[in-house]
């Protein structure tokens, strides 16, 4: 039996869930696409739309050349956004 939702959404919601347990606190880096794709064995393109679904959701941000952050968390999205 198959994954109910595409891996993107799964990284993505596990990423969310360990800034929300506080395991990635504001303005820190994220793991780095590469250990992403190695950690769940994607693709790389599936790891920028996890991370790209992220950002545009307000859970992080990215500095060119620098890596991807957590966005501080006045900035994060409402918990009853539906998420």
């Amino acid at each position: 039996m198959g994954r109910d939702k595409p891996l993107y959404r799964h990284i993505a919601g596990e990423i969310r869930e360990r800034i929300k347990a506080g395991d990635l606190a504001a303005r820190q880096q994220i793991p780095s696409e590469v250990t992403l794709v190695r950690s769940y064995e994607a693709a790389r393109e599936t790891v920028r739309r996890a991370i790209a679904l992220l950002r545009d959701e307000g859970w992080v941000y990215s500095v060119p050349h620098r890596g991807t952050y957590v966005s501080p968390e006045e900035q994060w999205p409402s918990t009853t956004a539906g998420n």
